[in-house]
């Protein structure tokens, strides 16, 4: 449960030191894209802000956003369970089972109402009465009302839980559905979609709530702006490739051995708002394109559908006009290349015979 002390005293508890304090207030500010000015008001408000009570339901879903989170770094989730959020409920995480589990969550829902982050992870089934989700006697449908009535935020993670997912695709047996369809009018409801969240993203909305006591500016579908307002392609390490029309036309070919353009090898960047060039996965290191993998654009809704096949491109590129299609940009650029030398070239020529006859003259 929460304590009396502060985000900062819990870090100096736990043995961290303030140098540790500064670079997690520093890597939140570089997430969330806010000036580097706003760490002192970072650091000022988690040094007078308490721990966040949080119960983490996980529903319809393959437990992967929670192992994203177990899996994270800079803070680590040592840092985040421990010193940042107190986890009160999670059937993954807690020590707690059965009817003393039930408890925690209840009194944390009860003591800390209008208080309490409630993290959704996976879809919520509701065919046949919700039977085929059950927690404690209860449907998940049940349960989500219940939790997230007096949350202060409710965070959905994963694209199960923000717009339903693999489960809902048709023929959908069990009647899943997203939180936000099951729990209309939330006015305080950010969705953080991918497969998995990354937790970089979840912990950033977390430190901004904590900064600002808001949640931070999202798109017309819930998702942040600092982690959804660009598309991956146009961050992308491989961009430079894309513009100059180098392109991968086979799997191990030259340009996949030189980490060129996968768009004709069915990368969905060009058409998914999502910042995974920026902050990556495995301690920052890598993501799927920076790996030779296309992007299959899990953070857009009903992206199983709207994206597939996965390693066919799609037929117009944005940014090159509407009829433009990418078989024909390498050609188009590599003709304007030559044009822009053959122009250079017939320049030159003509000044050299200016020059030449002017010489000859005297």
């Amino acid at each position: 449960m929460t304590t009396d002390k502060s985000i900062y005293e819990e870090f100096l508890d736990r043995g961290l030191t303030r140098r540790d304090f500064l670079k997690f207030c520093t890597f939140m500010v570089g997430t969330l894209a806010l000036p580097w000015d706003a760490v002192a008001k970072v650091e000022e408000a988690l040094r007078s802000s308490k721990r966040l009570p949080l119960v983490w339901l996980e529903f319809q879903s393959c437990t992967a956003d929670t192992e994203s989170f177990l899996r994270a770094s800079n803070p680590s989730a040592s840092q985040l369970i421990l010193d940042v959020l107190a986890i009160n409920y999670s059937e993954t995480l807690m020590t707690a089972a059965g009817h003393q589990a039930e408890e925690v969550l209840w009194k944390t829902v009860e003591e800390e109402k209008g208080r309490y982050v409630a993290i959704i992870e996976g879809s919520i089934p509701t065919g046949d009465g919700g039977v085929y989700c059950t927690i404690g006697g209860e449907t998940a449908e049940e349960r989500a009302k219940r939790v997230c009535k007096d949350a202060s935020i409710v965070i959905n993670v994963g694209t199960c839980a923000c717009f339903g997912g693999l489960p809902m695709a048709s023929p959908n047996p069990t009647g899943a559905k997203s939180v936000e369809q099951v729990v209309p009018n939330l006015k305080n409801i950010i969705n953080l979609p991918a497969c998995p969240v990354n937790v970089v993203n979840v912990s950033a909305t977390l430190v901004h709530l904590l900064t600002f006591g808001s949640a931070p500016s999202t798109d017309r579908l819930h998702r942040p702006l600092f982690a959804y307002g660009r598309r991956i392609h146009d961050a992308c390490e491989r961009r430079g490739s894309y513009d100059s029309g180098k392109f991968v036309e086979r799997w191990g070919d030259e340009g996949h051995r030189n980490g060129w353009c996968l768009y004709k090898m069915g990368c969905k960047g060009p058409a998914t708002f999502h910042n995974c060039p920026k902050v990556r996965w495995n301690n920052g290191t890598s993501w799927p394109v920076g790996s030779g993998h296309p992007c299959i654009g899990c953070a857009e809704p009903n992206f199983w559908d709207s994206m597939s096949p996965f390693y066919k491109h799609l037929p117009k590129v944005p940014g090159f006009g509407v009829e433009t299609t990418v078989d024909k940009i390498g050609i188009g650029l590599v003709a304007g290349t030559a044009a822009l030398f053959l122009l250079h070239g017939a320049g030159s020529w003509v000044r050299d015979q200016i020059i030449r006859k002017r010489d000859d003259k005297l």
